[in-house]
């Protein structure tokens, strides 16, 4: 059941992701609509970066302030040129199977991305992806081989633990982080049986809100795997970021589908808020 706390932030979405709130916005990626939006906290929509020749989706920022975007089909990483546009400034193919997607970008410069692994839109066999790392030189490598469908990764506060949720692994798989953004000591840090982490986002008391995509729900697990939360939101969610004026404020991502033959050109999806603090 629908749960009432939920509030429609904005609507017109087709398939979002990649949500990131930065200055007192709220940035996400439309994959169908290519282009990148900002709201502002009273939920007045801007193109940040539109006509796109890809499909956008994970975001961060450099220390400098410029935008980085993962396009999803060419396999690139692309940042903000100073005249309103985007330039190449990492090339992923070399180390991605197939479509890149989610990102996290640090405060010193290292971006950590997704990749599916394997085509499965097209129904191929799972094969396990890499989780690649970008340096602050623009140097690409594998951050972490083998994982299963890696999408939605966070730091703890002080960026020494890294976090990323395992979609076709029910599970959250912890790092620890050097000062190069080399990752070690690889672990489990939650298990998630029979849910599929997408999107998510982590608490000031160390807790990881996630979209489950397999049923829709936004979930939230603390460390070994307690569930403290789960809410339904209106749609089907597949990313949540936490952000208003006190952080605690969860604007969930939701869609139809993300079947792009169902939603594109739609607009069916929408941006809700959820207010963590009602718990």
């Amino acid at each position: 059941m629908t749960d009432p706390s939920f509030e429609l932030f904005v609507d017109g979405v087709d398939f979002g992701e990649g949500p990131r709130w930065r200055d007192g916005h709220l940035w996400y990626s439309d994959f169908y609509q290519h282009a990148i939006y900002t709201v502002t906290a009273n939920g007045e929509r801007s193109v940040a970066h539109g006509d796109l020749a890809d499909q956008p989706s994970g975001l961060g920022w450099l220390p400098d302030g410029r935008l980085l975007v993962v396009f999803m089909q060419t396999q690139q990483l692309m940042v903000e040129d100073g005249n309103g546009g985007l330039e190449p400034y990492a090339d992923l193919s070399p180390h991605a199977a197939y479509y890149c997607n989610d990102m996290l970008v640090t405060s010193d410069g290292h971006a950590y991305v997704g990749e599916f692994g394997f085509d499965i839109g097209r129904g191929e066999d799972f094969a396990t992806a890499n989780l690649i790392h970008v340096a602050p030189d623009q140097s690409v490598s594998v951050a972490a081989p083998d994982m299963q469908f890696p999408n939605g990764t966070v730091t703890t506060t002080d960026e020494k633990t890294l976090i990323v949720g395992e979609s076709f692994g029910g599970q959250y798989v912890a790092f620890d982080r050097d000062k190069e953004g080399l990752l070690t000591n690889r672990r489990v840090w939650a298990t998630v049986p029979d849910m599929a982490p997408d999107g998510c986002t982590i608490d000031a008391d160390g807790a990881i809100w996630f979209a489950d995509a397999r049923s829709g729900d936004i979930v939230r697990v603390l460390e070994g795997g307690e569930i403290t939360d789960r809410v339904t939101p209106p749609q089907r969610s597949f990313a949540c970021m936490l952000g208003g004026h006190d952080g605690k404020q969860l604007f969930v991502l939701t869609s139809p589908s993300s079947d792009p033959r169902k939603v594109t050109g739609t607009g069916a999806g929408a941006i809700y808020m959820y207010d963590t603090t009602n718990n």
